[in-house]
């Protein structure tokens, strides 16, 4: 199991609406984590298991004041909530002006989120939406400890050199000028295209080798379709049949391409500050492990479902 930490350059490809997407159709435990210092939009969109509204103040913000005496893996449940369908959330903070609080605790958060993979008790892989990421921006401190770094983009020509720079940029970060050999360090990046149902086959070679020549071992691992039913049902702004949609089926075979990928790699491969050999985790043990895919969230009636309130604008 592994952190999957899902990011963009600029824009609005998103994120988030991914996020949701990839870990409502994972085939493993997930925790979805909203950590983009810009603030988190899933209070303002979705609603608890309970009917009622998230509670904005247990998740990162909770975690914020308690990590200064340490974070172990298993805490993370204690400021987890519930999305009506199942989901398991770490709700993010209310804007950019509470990212001041964490200052510090984003590398005790992406070490605790990859060591989530060896709870004897609640094992689970962990998506991160971390947004916008720029070279300032804090959660970088937070992606060294991810598995796999996913740049979200949509298909316009300056989104594709943007991701294209961006990759190189993080490559360079976190990798170092291994020039040509990059591809075999970790987090591995990739890069998710969003676009039109059925009209990126040719794009995916294109940008790929794009990204291939900029040796930073980045590749395409997948395209998510560009549908805003999809996402409308997703949010529980809109009924219909949510496992149908275009985003879910397209989520469905990226989240299987990358454990088809990946997944044993994830299983074998030691966890930061694990010693090189140590064994890897072993498979789901525990009470709360499962290994069937997460509930759809627009299964049940959420906020903008007829009878609902409205929720916030999404982003």
């Amino acid at each position: 199991m592994a952190l999957i930490a899902l990011a963009a350059d600029k824009g609005s490809p998103g994120v988030t609406t991914a996020a949701v997407a990839l870990a409502a159709v994972w085939p493993r435990r997930v925790l979805l984590a909203e950590t983009d210092p810009a603030g988190g939009d899933l209070v303002y969109r979705s609603a608890a298991a309970h009917g009622g509204q998230l509670d904005p103040n247990l998740g990162l913000l909770s975690i914020a004041a308690t990590a200064r005496r340490g974070l172990a893996p298993d805490q993370l449940w204690d400021h987890a909530q519930s999305l009506a369908g199942g989901l398991d959330v770490l709700v993010g903070l209310g804007g950019a002006e509470q990212a001041a609080g964490l200052s510090g605790t984003w590398p005790l958060l992406g070490r605790a989120f990859a060591q989530l993979q060896d709870s004897p008790h609640a094992p689970a892989d962990v998506i991160a939406d971390c947004g916008r990421v720029s070279g300032d921006s804090p959660v970088l401190d937070l992606l060294p400890h991810a598995a796999l770094v996913l740049l979200l983009a949509r298909t316009t020509p300056e989104s594709l050199a943007r991701v294209r720079d961006r990759a190189s940029h993080l490559a360079r970060r976190l990798h170092g000028e291994r020039r040509g050999a990059v591809q075999l360090g970790t987090p591995l990046i990739g890069v998710v295209l969003v676009a039109e149902h059925g009209g990126a086959a040719k794009l995916v070679h294109q940008v790929d080798e794009m990204l291939h020549a900029t040796q930073s071992g980045a590749r395409v691992v997948g395209t998510l379709a560009e549908d805003e039913s999809g996402a409308e049902q997703l949010a529980g702004r809109r009924r219909g049949r949510l496992d149908k949609s275009l985003l879910v089926r397209s989520a469905r075979k990226v989240a299987a391409d990358l454990q088809q990928r990946y997944g044993t790699l994830w299983a074998t491969a030691p966890t930061p500050g694990q010693a090189p050999g140590a064994p890897g985790p072993a498979a789901s043990v525990g009470p709360r492990a499962a290994a069937q895919p997460q509930p759809l969230p627009g299964n049940q009636p959420l906020p903008g479902a007829p009878g609902a309130s409205a929720p916030g604008a999404p982003r």
